[in-house]
């Protein structure tokens, strides 16, 4: 009965939160509420396995947890850097400020000696 009530309330989070995805002002708050409706699906499938009477639901709760973290994380790395791999480690906001920099002359190079050694 207490786990119906439960996932009942979960389902109504669930609901809340996608409200929030799609009328987020920002990009961030919409990834926010990505992230909270994947951890809200990890405490309704721990839920919905204690209602079933399998705990093998468990593991894959944790596991839709750990793929959860790393999508939340990737996703926004990707925003901050547009790329997902090494390339480009500077975040987007300091590319756009590098057109500013002082500019240095050039250095001539030297000519080498035709002489002795």
């Amino acid at each position: 009965m207490i786990y119906t009530i439960a996932a009942t309330m979960v389902l109504i989070a669930m609901l809340l939160t996608l409200y929030r995805l799609f009328a987020g002002p920002t990009l961030y708050d919409r990834v926010l509420a990505v992230n909270l409706f994947g951890t809200h699906t990890v405490v309704f499938i721990g839920i919905l396995g204690f209602l079933t009477g399998r705990p093998d639901f468990l593991d894959i709760a944790l596991l839709y947890a750990l793929i959860n973290f790393v999508a939340t994380v990737a996703i926004l790395k990707f925003f901050r850097y547009r790329a997902i791999g090494d390339v480009g480690r500077t975040p987007i906001r300091k590319r756009k400020s590098a057109s500013r920099r002082i500019k240095l002359p050039k250095i001539r190079k030297r000519a080498k000696d035709s002489g002795g050694k």
